[in-house]
């Protein structure tokens, strides 16, 4: 059990052999597991790539924006030296100097600009035809449509799909305008020579969302205009398919999204179903009292406690950090003490020595999980509710602690050399602990064991990969028994929690709430007779 000693916090004077917890829950999280072969990745080089990033999409945003800004102010400038003229139409028509294709300039307050000259350039049967269609693009509105699709690209420049979406918008827009003109009677050779005749003297409008008569693929309109190719009607039966598609692409990433807030970010080890590790013999006998100090031992093969609750038991085997993430537990589970003493088979603990580092951790918690279902006939769910929390965080400056690479743990049974940087936290004082190439997720579970924090489960929300060197000192780290009696570690002066996180480490903690998970015990009784 050398490899999980190590990472339990003892008391600098007490001897190593003993290896004892004062308390069950302090130095386990759900895993402990550390992922040594990953790069970290300091906080300030995330700073940086995330200003980065946003500098890169705000120039790209601020380009796309200018160019539509001076495409509208060319249009805007057109219509205010126009002059109106007296055409049949839904509008207000203006004709311009400048050489831009006929089109309707505005959303709330549209007008038809028409080049000056184009008037003698179509016959009058052309001319009705090119305003039929512009009078198309204001009943369906597709300035509107368009410039909506301009803020988007502005915004999502960066996307390719935003881009073609746009080119497909205008393309269909001609279209449906095309077939309108068509389906009210139009000429087809008449409606062709009549955009052609266009194209011949006018220039493309500068901004997208000014609907004119020349957009999209010319050749493949005037094919479709002299060949009549009209569009089949939409059934009431597609309409309601496409509506729901759209309102599936509108909806799922919303509800992808409420579906990742809702996982639980405090997790339990959960139940386990089938077979799993028990221990060979165990031997349960009520302690001699609740003043004595709660002390355990344990390997993967071995568990050793004395004056130990079961709702202590229950924490460590399931991976409780606080009372309200233990729902249905009866009162005795925290007055009721026991001495415990229980040993695997032979043939586990050969086996126990095949496994993987993450495995072995495991395995005292699967083994004590099996003992509260054999013995004390426990049977629980768990649930997922949002309850109060703290947010470990990077405090206003920056971390104050030192990453480091951990070395790799030696084989089982290897003696790791003199020096070597493993990935441990220990206490070296009264209060004080002293972390080795520690991550910050099992520091934030560390700290769920603080008396500051009032058995509330801490969060890592620091966004640090890394592991860390640094020392913790002067808090209140676990008081034991006798401190609370008035032992020498109640002597010792303290400082909060709270004041010493940001000031020693460049942390802090704040209050949140999160989804977490609840052990909702269904059934559990006093021990069964050795």
């Amino acid at each position: 059990g050398e490899w999980l000693r190590s990472l339990i916090p003892t008391p600098a004077a007490r001897p190593a052999v003993a290896s004892v917890v004062e308390q069950v829950t302090q130095p386990f999280g759900h895993t402990l597991l550390l992922d040594t072969a990953s790069s970290p990745i300091a906080a300030h080089h995330g700073n940086w790539l995330s200003v980065v990033l946003l500098a890169a999409w705000a120039c790209g945003a601020l380009i796309v924006t200018i160019r539509y800004r001076r495409g509208w102010w060319q249009v805007y400038a057109a219509k205010r030296a126009a002059r109106p003229i007296d055409l049949a139409s839904d509008v207000t028509v203006l004709v311009t100097s400048v050489s831009m294709e006929p089109g309707i300039f505005g959303i709330f307050w549209p007008v038809l600009l028409l080049p000056e000259g184009i008037l003698d350039r179509l016959s009058a049967e052309q001319l009705r035809a090119v305003v039929a269609h512009e009078m198309c693009h204001l009943r369906r509105r597709d300035n509107l449509t368009f410039a909506v699709h301009m803020v988007v690209e502005a915004l999502f420049w960066f996307y390719p799909a935003v881009w073609w979406i746009g080119t497909r918008l205008i393309d269909e827009r001609e279209r449906a305008c095309d077939e309108a003109v068509m389906q009210a009677g139009g000429e087809a050779q008449t409606y062709a020579e009549g955009i052609l005749n266009v194209c011949k003297y006018c220039v493309e409008s500068p901004l997208p969302c000014v609907a004119g008569v020349t957009g999209a693929d010319l050749k493949k309109r005037i094919k479709r205009i002299m060949t009549r190719q009209i569009g089949q009607t939409v059934s009431l039966s597609s309409k309601l398919l496409l509506a729901a598609v759209a309102l599936s692409a509108f909806t799922l990433p919303f509800v992808v999204g409420w579906g990742q807030a809702q996982a639980a970010k405090v997790m339990l080890i959960h139940p386990q179903e089938g077979t799993k590790p028990a221990f060979e013999v165990a031997t349960i006998k009520p302690s001699a009292g609740p003043t004595s100090r709660m002390q355990i031992m344990l390997s993967p093969a071995h568990f050793s406690a004395t004056n130990m609750s079961v709702s202590d038991m229950i924490k460590f085997a399931y991976g409780v950090k606080s009372d309200e993430q233990l729902a249905g537990a009866p009162s005795w589970l925290k007055t009721e003490h026991f001495d415990i003493q229980a040993k695997a088979s032979d043939a586990e603990i050969a086996a126990f020595d095949k496994l993987g580092f993450e495995e072995k951790m495991a395995v005292p918690r699967l083994l004590l999980q099996s003992l509260l279902e054999d013995r004390f006939q426990l049977k629980a769910t768990v649930e997922t509710r949002d309850l109060p929390v703290y947010a470990l965080v990077v405090a206003n400056g920056g971390i104050k602690m030192k990453e480091v690479k951990p070395d790799p743990l030696p084989p089982a049974g290897v003696t790791s050399p003199p020096g070597a940087h493993l990935t441990r936290i220990i206490r070296t004082g009264p209060n004080e602990l002293t972390a080795s190439a520690w991550p910050m997720p099992e520091f934030a579970e560390q700290l769920s064991h603080f008396p500051d924090v009032g058995n509330r489960p801490v969060v890592d929300e620091t966004g640090l990969k890394g592991n860390y060197d640094f020392v913790l000192s002067d808090v209140a780290i676990m008081a034991s028994r006798a401190g609370d009696a008035g032992g020498p570690e109640a002597q010792v002066p303290v400082i909060s929690l709270f004041a010493a996180l940001p000031e020693q480490l460049g942390l802090k903690l704040v209050p949140a709430k999160a989804p977490t998970e609840v052990l909702v015990i269904e059934n559990i009784e006093q021990p069964s007779p050795n």
